[in-house]
This record gives C-alpha cells, sequence and structure tokens, in this order.
C-alpha cells in the first residue's frame, strides 16, 4: 500500500518562505558587497601645461609634385628613342630624336639669308645710302637675325628632352612614328596626371608623347570645407595620412585656392595643395589621403578635462583635490579644446581635480560594483525578478508561481 505524501499546512508554507527571504538576503548580500571598505573613490583629473593645436580636416589625393607632359616643337619622323616608361631621366637628358636634315638646311639658309642683310646694310652705309634705304637696311638684318634664331633652335628641339628630373611614367613614340610639332610642354605643374610616378606600367590621363613626373617627390591634392577655408593659410604645417599606411607624413600647405569647387556630395568646398616634406618612399601617386593642418598653435597653455568643469549661476569652479577632500574651487576658464579646457587662473599644474558624476571603486578585488535594485532584494524592488514585495514571479503573496496562500 502506497504511503500518500502530506501536503504542509500553514505553518509549514511559513517557515520554507522564512527560509527563502533568508536565502535571498544572503544572495544579494555577496552580489552587492564590496571586497574592500565597501566605500568608492572620485574619479580625478591633473591640469597640466602644455601646447595646444586646432587643426582643420582636408582629404584628397596623392600626386607627383611635378609632371612633365613632353611633345615635339618641330614636325618629322622619329629617328631615335633614347628611354622606356619607368626610365629615370635628369632634366635636360635626351628623350627622342627626328631627322633634322631638313631643319639643318633651313638653319645653313638662314645663316645665309642673315650675312647677306648684314652685308647690305654695311655697304649702304659705306654709299652714303638715304636714310630711308638704312632703316630699310636695318629691318631686313633685323628679320634675316629673328629667322635664323628660329632655325637654330628648331634644330635643338629635333631633340626632344626631359624638362625636369624625374620617371618616365608614360611614352608614346616609336621609330617611324611621324610627329606634328605641337611643342614641348613644361611642366612643373601639380598633380598633372594619375600616374605612379615609379611604376613602368602606369597608366595616364595625359596626351602628350611623353610624361615624366617627379620621383619620390610629392603633393597632396586635397579640399577643405568652405566654412574652415579661410583658416588655412599658405606655409601652415600639415600632418598627411595616405590610405593603406599607418605611418606618418609631415607637409606644408603650398595653396589655397579661391575658387570655390562642388564635391561629390554636392557641398562647396576650396582647394589645398600641400606640399610633402623630403623625399618619400613607399607612397603612390593615386593613392587617397587625409590630412590635419595644423590652423592655431599655442604653447604653455594650462588645461585641465572639460569634463570637471562645473557652474553654478555665473560662476563656475572646479572641486580640487586637497589633502585629500574636494574643495569648491572658482576658476577663470579660456578656450575649449575639445576635451580639453584652459584655465587662465584659479589653478596650477599639477592640481588635482574631480570629474563629477563618475566614481570608482575603492576595493582592488571583484564585485565592488553594486547591482540595480532596491531593498535588498533581487532587481525589479525587494523581490525576484519581476515579483511584487516578497513574492516569486507571478506568484500571489506568500507563495509560488500562480499559487494561492
Amino acid at each position: 500500500m502506497k504511503r500518500r505524501l502530506r501536503r504542509p499546512g500553514k505553518r509549514g508554507w511559513l517557515a520554507l518562505v522564512a527560509v527563502l527571504v533568508v536565502v535571498g538576503g544572503i544572495g544579494t548580500w555577496l552580489l552587492t558587497r564590496d571586497d574592500g571598505a565597501g566605500a568608492t573613490q572620485a574619479l580625478t583629473a591633473t591640469a597640466s601645461s602644455g601646447t595646444v593645436k586646432q587643426s582643420v580636416s582636408a582629404s584628397g589625393t596623392i600626386e607627383p609634385a611635378k609632371t612633365a607632359d613632353l611633345d615635339f616643337g618641330v614636325s618629322g619622323t622619329v629617328t631615335k628613342v633614347y628611354v622606356a616608361a619607368g626610365d629615370t631621366v635628369s632634366k635636360g637628358q635626351a628623350i627622342a630624336k627626328v631627322d633634322d636634315a631638313a631643319l639643318v638646311a633651313a638653319r645653313t639658309a638662314a645663316q645665309a639669308s642673315y650675312a647677306a642683310a648684314v652685308t647690305q646694310h654695311t655697304d649702304d652705309i659705306d654709299a652714303d645710302a638715304s636714310a630711308v634705304q638704312l632703316a630699310a637696311d636695318q629691318t631686313a638684318v633685323l628679320s634675316a637675325e629673328s629667322d635664323l634664331e628660329s632655325a637654330k633652335q628648331d634644330v635643338t628641339d629635333a631633340v626632344l628632352r626631359s624638362t625636369i628630373n624625374g620617371t618616365v611614367a608614360s611614352i608614346d613614340l616609336a621609330v617611324g612614328d611621324v610627329v606634328s610639332g605641337s611643342g614641348s610642354g613644361n611642366s612643373g605643374s601639380s598633380g598633372a596626371s594619375n600616374s605612379m610616378s615609379n611604376a613602368a606600367s602606369s597608366s595616364t590621363s595625359s596626351t602628350s608623347a611623353v610624361t615624366v613626373t617627379s620621383t619620390n617627390k610629392y603633393i597632396v591634392d586635397a579640399t577643405v570645407s568652405a566654412d574652415e577655408a579661410t583658416q588655412v593659410k599658405k606655409g601652415m604645417q600639415a600632418t598627411i595620412t595616405a590610405t593603406g599606411s599607418t605611418a606618418t607624413i609631415y607637409g606644408t600647405v603650398a595653396s589655397v585656392g579661391l575658387v570655390a569647387q562642388t564635391s561629390d556630395s554636392g557641398a562647396a568646398v576650396f582647394p589645398v595643395t600641400i606640399d610633402l616634406t623630403g623625399a618619400q618612399k613607399g607612397i603612390y601617386a593615386g593613392t587617397s589621403a587625409t590630412a590635419s593642418i595644423i590652423v592655431k598653435q599655442v604653447d604653455n597653455v594650462l588645461t585641465v578635462s572639460s569634463r570637471a568643469i562645473q557652474s553654478s549661476g555665473s560662476s563656475t569652479y572646479v572641486m580640487k583635490v586637497v589633502n585629500g577632500k574636494a574643495v569648491k574651487t572658482p576658476v577663470k576658464i579660456g578656450t575649449v579644446y575639445g576635451v580639453s579646457t584652459q584655465i587662465v587662473s584659479g589653478l596650477s599644474s599639477g592640481d588635482t581635480v574631480q570629474i563629477p558624476g563618475i566614481t570608482l571603486p575603492s576595493g582592488t578585488g571583484s564585485g565592488t560594483t553594486r547591482r540595480n535594485g532596491t531593498g535588498g532584494g533581487f532587481t525589479g524592488g525587494g523581490g525576484f525578478t519581476g515579483g511584487g514585495t516578497g513574492t516569486f514571479p507571478g506568484g500571489g503573496a506568500g507563495g509560488f508561481p500562480g499559487g494561492g496562500q
């Protein structure tokens, strides 16, 4: 015969509840107790003197400092090509040559014409010719001299030479090509192409026969927002970071454009050119970059964390730590530099101040952060989660979930 379990009476239920309350109180104490003295300490900051910098952000593209787009200044058939893409060249070095036979003949003829004009002028002077004749002779001499100089220059231009030191970024010439003589483009123009200065196979947007870019000398073609452009001036220092690189590069603002452009987002921006300092290796033309342009720098500025500054009415103060105690100390503030604020008077370098509203546990062990809730219970206030005072989740007064008395 099976023995039936007796259902606890009212006293039994009360005893069980009492045990659970005791256990809950012990658990709460364990969760909320401090391993140390049970106190907390305020977060502090130290006033310090130093150099404060204000900067403006710019973004753009790294380009060669100089780009020379070269074309023959005379017409003719290419007879020599001295370099290939990727070759390093120096200023004045021969790049290519056209057949100059006709040009040399024209120079010889111009020399003869000039000599004849000079002789005629001399003879007329000796013959005591009229002033009108002498004036005509002098005009002829000047014209012949100009033609001779032009003919000499044409012979010189039969050889295409680099106008800068650098690397041949592209060359579209071969022996046998006929060139029209559109003129040699100089450069020194900044960032004129998108070619990589140290890659033989780089593409270029130039339509010139030859493009030479400076080697290891770069600029940043950047833009700044319209509301910050007025702060940027030629000669200001900048730090640049190229995409894909963690190295910091230094530079100087070379120019600030006066005509606004439209960014991809439709906002007005102004062009800024930044010269990178020194020879640069490991960076490439066409790479995106960001720049921080220092527009203001002030030395020996006393600052403190802006979070330490408090106000009451028209007065400003900090809680200065003196002999371990927080003392309300009036201060006069100056310029706000983001997370730091200038202190004009009221503090000295090395003074410690409290950060209001932030405290740290004083103990070194774990479990020093108090949990949410009040009245010595779990989250929800005095009982377990979601319960009323002294109840279990969803339960009636003093019962199990859903239970009665």
